[in-house]
């Protein structure tokens, strides 16, 4: 019976993620020959490649190579850099220039931008609080967090973190500035390697199997083109959200790097290595933002 028990969610999670593709294949198959649509397709791709490079991230787990605390810690530290750069370069220096181009003046747009940001990160913390999950760090938040198996609380807290980025991709292609969006892109789907790398460490270092830790980090990473195409879609609603919506991105990438990243790299005593690790990501960032502009 316990093994019945134990096998129960990677068959649950295979099939979610079998879901998510068919659903992901259907809006390729939408986007490319009933609704040609090169905003949405981009997002939609460009996050698949975020998807592909969580789960390429755990091979190593997978594959049952050894990982070090330190380096595991000083990739999030590497993780948080891109994220702080790409919500700077690729999220709020663009919301303040899409303000100004609507009418807005110096003051006006860092008002937007500004509300924009704290839009973002407090409706990550409601969510946050209101859905049931499991941090790898403090343990069960959100209501009726006990009534749901593990498994399914670390999903939602990792689907919680990949939300705001998959949001940005699409934020930014929906923007129209492709160059900025594909290196925006392309940052998120850097840091994701070392991240799908640290969630299947964590889910095999609370007792997951080697195959649901990885089925977990896949599943969070395909999170992110399902954001992307909804990012898409809000800015399609009016231009007038667009500097909103690349701002309450940042915003919500700013609460994650702050509420998880930053404190999970801490927490064994590699503060050092992490926060060198996050300055490497930020200046990576800012090169491939400034490089491809």
């Amino acid at each position: 019976m316990d093994d019945v028990q134990a096998v129960r969610p990677r068959y649950s999670v295979g099939l979610l993620i079998l879901a998510i593709v068919l659903v992901l294949l259907g809006i390729e198959l939408y986007a490319s020959l009933i609704a040609p649509d090169p905003r949405l397709l981009g997002a939609l791709r460009w996050g698949l490649l975020a998807a592909f490079a969580t789960t390429l991230g755990t091979l190593p787990v997978l594959f049952s190579l050894p990982f070090s605390q330190r380096a595991n810690d000083t990739m999030l530290g590497f993780g948080a850099g891109v994220m702080l750069a790409a919500s700077s370069f690729s999220l709020i220096i663009p919301a303040l220039n899409s303000a100004k181009e609507q009418g807005a003046g110096p003051w006006g747009a860092g008002g937007i931008v500004a509300a924009g940001i704290l839009v973002g990160a407090v409706g990550l913390l409601l969510i946050d609080r209101l859905l049931p999950h499991e941090h790898f760090v403090k343990g069960l938040e959100g209501g009726k967090a006990r009534k749901l198996k593990r498994v399914w609380l670390f999903v939602i807290a990792i689907c919680l973190h990949n939300l705001p980025e998959g949001l940005a991709i699409g934020v930014g292609f929906a923007g129209g500035d492709i160059v900025g969006a594909r290196a925006l892109a392309v940052g998120i789907s850097i840091q994701d390697v070392p991240e799908g790398l640290v969630v299947a460490l964590a889910l095999s270092g609370v007792g997951y199997r080697r195959g649901t830790a990885v089925g977990v980090a896949m599943l969070s990473g395909l999170v992110e083109p399902l954001a992307a195409v909804l990012g898409v879609a809000i800015i399609g609603l009016s231009a007038a959200l667009l500097p909103w919506g690349l701002a309450a991105a940042a915003g919500a990438m700013l609460f994650v790097i702050s509420h998880e990243i930053i404190p999970e790299s801490h927490r064994q005593g590699h503060e050092s290595y992490a926060t060198l690790g996050l300055m490497l990501g930020f200046v990576v960032m800012m090169l491939l933002d400034t490089a491809m502009a």
